[in-house]
């Protein structure tokens, strides 16, 4: 059993968006794009990392667990899967975000995880959040 501290905060009562996204994504272009969208939906706050996406993830996870995660598959040299291990051990639900469509090579702990296309529309991202990536 995970302490309650590290555990996912609750949602905003009264709304079926998270309160707080992580965005991880080494495009900073599109990382603005899916927080202006993220925040037309409703979500309070939206944190974006992007250079050392993944020291920097583990670390915001760290310091205060999101409600729900963007994950970009590729990161520059690096992968998302470190941050995908720890958002599914704090069991906070995430959806991978990928310009590879299905040819995206994830680790198959992942395979089954919800995933979107970039560019994803409006309409598939706020499914995407609202449903948790459910």
């Amino acid at each position: 059993m995970l302490p309650a501290a590290m555990m996912a905060p609750p949602l905003s009562e009264g709304s079926d968006c998270p309160a707080d996204v992580l965005i991880v994504e080494d495009d900073p272009i599109i990382a603005i794009d899916f927080e202006d969208r993220l925040l037309g939906f409703g979500v309070k706050s939206v944190r974006t990392v992007g250079s050392q996406a993944q020291a920097q993830a583990l670390a915001a996870i760290a310091a205060q667990a999101p409600d729900f995660a963007l994950l970009d598959v590729e990161l520059g040299r690096e992968n998302s899967f470190a941050v995908a291990e720890r958002l599914a051990a704090l069991k906070i639900p995430f959806v991978f975000v990928t310009g590879y469509g299905t040819e995206a090579r994830l680790a198959a702990e992942f395979v089954k995880r919800p995933r979107l296309q970039k560019p994803c529309s409006s309409e598939a991202l706020e499914v995407a959040l609202r449903s948790r990536g459910a």
